[in-house]
């Protein structure tokens, strides 16, 4: 397989296919990338730090007794909400941060943890973290700086690991408590107080003075005001589970989750009413045998029981299972829902174990497994990188958007020069974080990496630590699936650091201000502040979108032929009278044709292919289709 990949490396390489695919910082040149601290490609974004976990001070509010005060920001920084400001308000609006650090802390809070803070734009197109006051409604207690520790301990009660979450087109903002625990004796490392806990929802009459473990009042999506840095309830009637993502369709009734589980079910939640997620009906999703498209079944979530099962509830009745769901992103200009699969190397036993229970293989599994030579429920059948999946909510369709990788198996063990080969210039492991990103009208699917391992491929022979990726790809309407091919890098995080969080910041005017980007868990020797976890900013998007993409192997539309339909399933047209190669992934050629504006496909294998014209520079990439 080493041997395969190299070659096919070296045919990209003749073909072109590689030029200038990469933004210039981060060319295939400079692999393996072993950065000590954030890399971006510069010329091209704005790049300015925000916020530094364990560096930079939150108000507090008087918890556990304390009186309220400045303490260290948590660690560990994941999810990243933003809530729009009105021209009343000013300013661009509210940036929330979530925190995976579990710990007791008399002054933030035991558990995990949440800061919010306000931006402004600057003149010169950078942005401002800007002082406030705010009042606690609760205690009555002023706060005044720049960041704010968001208050669960008295609004809802402790809060687990903060991790992914959910946030709305009006900016409402969820925190998904990912940290999935099953018992008092596992969270009583970063939640002293493990007394039964007595809840007070009176959005949910169910759960409204139901009176449970403390473990049972983790493990919930939570619901936030970043404005007043406060908790407003865990929604109990979205059920318990281990939830990483999740997001709001354009009719802001319909929520669809993700849980980072193996098995993980697919649900979702619709509301009676518009905006109004206190009341409503949630449903699991069951495939089809054999099929991509499946059906939404009902759950009944006025019933606690369930509520407090979900996980073990929709395995039982049958839900389809995944390999760890984790972030969900929905494109409101094409009405799909996308979620990253991130992935465990080898998930037979736990898939097996759920359809013992009663639950269903997803159908792309079943199809990797039987390429692969074995059964879904067996220890031989690997998941190591991943991949994107696609929901059609007009179909009820999953398939898989983007598949991670490619393959890449070593022949030997450590590090030996001799034999060294570098992986492909692109590969994607585990994504996790995703979100869409709008830029002049179009969409632009943003993939960040969350390496399982450096295991099989995901990292360089003798790099015993992880370097996590963003990447970036233009979303087209009715597009089905994407390739590696087709992404761009945009960023790389230090050593040891996961990249996380990707939210887009939009001006009034429906500019795109800035992507903000995490940086977490970061190996300590790196350069400060790149030690820390941190909150980053890149800016000026609306400017270099073009050409960034461009860097990314789109070829210039001046100088370039064009063809059409693509994809197509018949012929190409040309935009003039040429000489035309179309060549496989390989390198191979497949077609020539000559002195013509069209070219007749009919009998070449589906997939993805190059065309290249004569005395053009340009590669085209070309999609068949059946």
């Amino acid at each position: 397989m080493l041997k395969f990949i190299s070659t096919l490396f070296v045919c990209m390489i003749s073909l072109g296919i590689l030029k200038a695919e990469l933004p210039k910082e981060l060319e295939v040149e400079q692999y393996p990338l072993y950065p000590s601290q954030v890399i971006v490609p510069k010329s091209k974004l704005g790049y300015q730090v925000l916020f530094v976990g364990g560096q930079d001070m939150v108000q507090t509010t008087p918890t556990y007794g304390n009186a309220a005060g400045a303490v260290p920001a948590k660690q560990w920084h994941d999810f990243i909400g933003f809530t729009p400001a009105s021209a009343q308000e000013g300013g661009l609006g509210w940036v929330s941060v979530n925190h995976e650090m579990i710990y007791a802390d008399d002054n933030i809070g035991d558990g995990g943890g949440m800061t919010s803070f306000k931006i402004e734009e600057n003149t010169d197109g950078t942005l401002k973290v800007v002082d406030q006051t705010i009042v606690d409604p609760k205690s009555g207690v002023t706060r005044t700086g720049k960041f704010f520790n968001v208050d669960f301990v008295n609004y809802v009660g402790e809060t687990g690991m903060n991790c992914g979450g959910i946030n709305s087109e009006d900016g409402r903002v969820w925190t998904a408590e990912e940290w999935w625990q099953s018992s008092n004796v596992g969270i009583s490392s970063g939640i002293r107080d493990t007394s039964d806990y007595t809840i007070s929802a009176p959005d949910f009459s169910f759960a409204d003075g139901q009176t449970i473990k403390k473990v049972q009042n983790l493990n919930w999506m939570v619901e936030i005001d970043p404005k007043q840095a406060i908790a407003i309830r865990k929604q109990y009637n979205w059920g318990r589970l281990p939830f990483e993502g999740g997001a709001v369709a354009n009719d802001n009734r319909t929520v669809y989750f993700g849980p980072d589980d193996t098995p993980a079910p697919f649900t979702k939640f619709v509301a009676d009413v518009e905006g109004d997620f206190t009341k409503g009906k949630l449903y699991m999703f069951v495939q089809n045998e054999g099929q991509a498209a499946g059906t939404w079944v009902e759950i009944d979530n006025s019933d606690w029981d369930t509520m407090l099962d979900l996980r073990g509830y929709t395995i039982e009745n049958g839900a389809t299972m995944f390999n760890r769901l984790e972030w969900v992103a929905y494109d409101k200009f094409n009405d799909v829902i996308y979620m990253t699969e991130t992935g465990r190397d080898n998930p037979g036993s736990r898939l097996k174990g759920g359809f013992d229970n009663g639950g269903k293989y997803a159908n792309h599994h079943v199809q990797r497994a039987t390429e692969q030579g074995t059964t879904v429920d067996s220890d031989e059948y690997w998941d190591y990188y991943g991949r994107v999946l696609r929901y059609d909510p007009k179909t009820n369709e999953v398939t898989v958007f983007i598949e991670g990788g490619p393959y890449y198996e070593l022949e030997y063990d450590g590090w030996q020069d001799q034999d060294w080969n570098p992986l492909p210039s692109k590969h994607l492991s585990n994504p996790d974080g995703l979100n869409v990103m709008y830029v002049k009208g179009k969409s632009y699917l943003v993939i960040l990496e969350d390496l399982n391992g450096n295991s099989h491929g995901r990292m360089h022979p003798g790099i015993d630590s992880r370097i996590c990726e963003m990447w970036i790809t233009p979303l087209e309407s009715n597009q089905k699936t994407a390739e590696i091919d087709d992404l761009v890098r945009i960023a790389a995080t230090p050593v040891g650091a996961e990249i996380t969080g990707a939210c887009p910041v939009y001006n009034q005017n429906g500019e795109t201000i800035a992507l903000l980007v995490n940086s977490q868990h970061p190996d300590a020797f790196n350069a400060p502040p790149y030690h820390n976890s941190l909150t980053f900013a890149l800016t000026g998007w609306e400017d270099v979108i073009s050409s960034i993409i461009e860097d990314g192997g789109v070829a210039d539309q001046e100088n370039s032929m064009k063809i059409y339909p693509n994809p197509t399933s018949r012929e190409l047209n040309f935009g003039e009278m040429s000489s035309a190669a179309l060549y496989d992934m390989s390198g191979k050629r497949i077609k020539v044709v000559r002195n013509t504006n069209r070219m007749d496909i009919m009998g070449i294998n589906p997939g993805v292919y190059f065309l290249k014209f004569e005395n053009k520079p340009d590669l085209h990439k070309v999609i068949i289709e059946r």
